[in-house]
């Protein structure tokens, strides 16, 4: 009973729309940042390597390197002030944390991207060859 009441609390602060991402997309998280009065749009890119938690707590940690120094951020996906999350690439990955990446240097960081299954068109229909006479 307890638990119902809390989960509807929670659906009051969590978004309607969340863009889907998985572990190992290349992502731009853009976050809105307040100085004094006046506000902007700070964008950071880099490799998802963590999801975790559910709900209103549901995080994820965003990898990326800076003058080849390793830096990460953990964001929270329904907090206000996240403005947008923008999947430039998706990364094919066979585990759901990638914790390993912080030992690898250069192209050992990067994944290959995931292949994307083409949509095909309905078959165009071709008019019946005669019969050969």
């Amino acid at each position: 009973m307890a638990n119902r009441i809390v989960e509807d609390i929670e659906q009051t602060s969590m978004k309607k729309q969340v863009p889907d991402f998985e572990v190992g997309d290349s992502v731009e998280v853009a976050t809105r940042i307040i100085e004094g009065d006046k506000e902007r749009v700070q964008v950071f890119a880099g490799t998802v390597i963590a999801r975790k938690g559910r709900g209103v707590n549901e995080t994820f940690t965003v990898r990326r390197i800076v003058n080849n120094e390793g830096v990460e951020r953990i964001f929270p996906v329904h907090s206000p002030f996240i403005a947008g999350i923008s999947v430039r690439r998706s990364g094919q990955t066979r585990r759901a944390k990638l914790y390993y990446l912080r030992q690898r240097v250069g192209k050992a960081v990067r994944l290959t991207e995931k292949r994307r299954e083409k949509v095909e068109a309905a078959p165009a229909t071709e008019p019946v060859a005669a019969a050969a006479s």
